[in-house]
Order: C-alpha cells, then structure tokens, then sequence
C-alpha cells in the first residue's frame, strides 16, 4: 500500500481509533498526521503504518494550514 503525503487517513488502533486525519509526512516506518484541532502543524501524530487505514483521496498539502486541514476532513465526513 502508497502512503502519499496529502492522503486521508483513519486510525485503526488507539485511544483515537477511528479518527480521520490528513497524512503530512511519511517516512519508513510511520506516518505524521493532522487533524487542524487537536493534532495541529506544530504537534504531528506519529503512528506506525500499520496501524492507518488509508482513505483513497489525495489533497494538495504544499502550502495548507490548520484550518485548511480541517475544512479537508469536514468536507470529507459529509460523503
């Protein structure tokens, strides 16, 4: 499975299990989330790979901030 910066992500595992969250960074092992409220641009959330389930829509997060970050996640909880 791609972990591509800028996808959606929900959490599988954890107090946050089933929390949606933007992906911002990826590295070999984890993924950096966001959610623009609670896990902002400052704080990131690392979780192991194998604990997100990836969303398959991709979101342009070049240049985003925290309130874009939630507009993303609003917008796709209304689908």
């Amino acid at each position: 499975m791609e972990y591509v910066r800028g996808m959606l992500a929900r959490s599988k595992a954890g107090h946050d299990t089933g929390n949606i969250y933007v992906i911002i960074d990826v590295d070999d092992a984890y993924v950096y989330l966001a959610d623009g409220s609670i896990r902002t641009l400052d704080r990131l959330k690392k979780k192991k790979k194998k604990h997100v389930q990836v969303i398959c829509r991709e979101y342009d997060v070049t240049a985003v901030d925290d309130a874009a970050i939630r507009r993303i996640i609003k917008e796709t909880s209304r689908h």
